[in-house]
């Protein structure tokens, strides 16, 4: 789809996404040898917006599976839908003899009825990115399950048989490291750890995804944000902060970061108590530099 990791740099770009060398050349290689990649980094530093960067610069169809504790392989994979399966049996109960009933109950288990989940909507739906958010939230079972997904690109609906992707997937996950990951899922991916942008990119960031911002007040943000980062606390603010802090500064107005204005939106850049306390307190040291 691309040629060179140079151009997927600037089909990303056009997107509003600005990646380095080494992020682009991984992202290309991912497509080219079809392997999963896995994206590992604090949050806030672009590991989910890449892969919704790359399904719109591809012009593919971004399918999103979203991890949490407890996740298991149907919530990744299909259901049935219950309950239109009863209503159709009710409905044809009272007129259908009992061959007519064998059928119909043998035809609940169809495509009609079939509720497919982001894995095998991603399979069916190909080519597609898919985008396994946050993989260190599941527990070690749904690992081995995305082995076989990730290894063959197929599943097995055993009512339906065994769905093969025509064109696999891009796949992209993405880790806060909460927890280590197991060599196993590691071997079959493409691996990259994503750190904080520089100031500059930061900055280049800014001006493409928050162009009305004026020049000055997205220097003073970006280079508080960095010196935020240093200053030991709770949850670093990421790129998404940074974007919403100039926009509010902004939107109120502001056209260089004070004291006072600082204090007056800190909660778009700190989301904890202990941060914001801390930070109100040495706001005319932090923009002092």
């Amino acid at each position: 789809m691309t040629a060179s990791p140079q151009e997927l740099a600037a089909s990303l770009a056009r997107t509003g996404y600005l990646c380095d060398d080494a992020l682009a050349t991984v992202a290309f290689l991912a497509l080219e040898l079809d392997r999963p990649l896995l994206l590992e980094g604090e949050p806030g530093t672009g590991k989910t917006a890449l892969a919704e960067a790359l399904a719109e610069a591809l012009g593919l169809p971004l399918v999103r599976l979203q991890c949490y504790e407890g996740i298991d392989a149907s919530q990744a994979l299909y259901d049935w839908d219950f309950p239109r399966q009863i209503l159709h049996l009710r409905a044809v109960e009272s007129v259908a003899g009992d061959s007519d009933l064998e059928e119909v109950e043998q035809g609940l288990f169809s495509e009609r009825f079939l509720l497919a989940r982001p894995v095998l909507r991603a399979l069916r739906e190909s080519p597609a990115v898919l985008l396994v958010d946050e993989i260190d939230r599941a527990d070690d079972e749904f690992e081995a399950f995305l082995l076989e997904v990730l290894s063959t690109h197929q599943v097995s609906v055993p009512e339906l048989g065994t769905v093969v992707a025509e064109t696999p997937p891009l796949v992209v996950l993405t880790s806060n490291r909460t927890r280590e990951l197991h060599d196993a899922l590691k071997r079959r991916c493409l691996y990259h750890w994503i750190d904080h942008p520089s100031l500059e990119r930061e900055l280049a960031i800014l001006r493409a995804r928050a162009p009305e911002v004026p020049e000055r007040l997205a220097h003073q943000v970006a280079a508080l944000v960095h010196r935020l980062r240093d200053a030991d606390l709770v949850k670093e603010p990421g790129v998404a902060e940074t974007l919403d802090w100039a926009r509010a500064l902004h939107r109120l107005g502001a056209r260089e970061l004070d004291v006072e204005s600082a204090a007056r939106t800190l909660g778009a850049a700190v989301k904890h108590r202990e941060d914001v306390e801390r930070v109100r307190a040495a706001l005319d040291r932090l923009l002092a530099g």
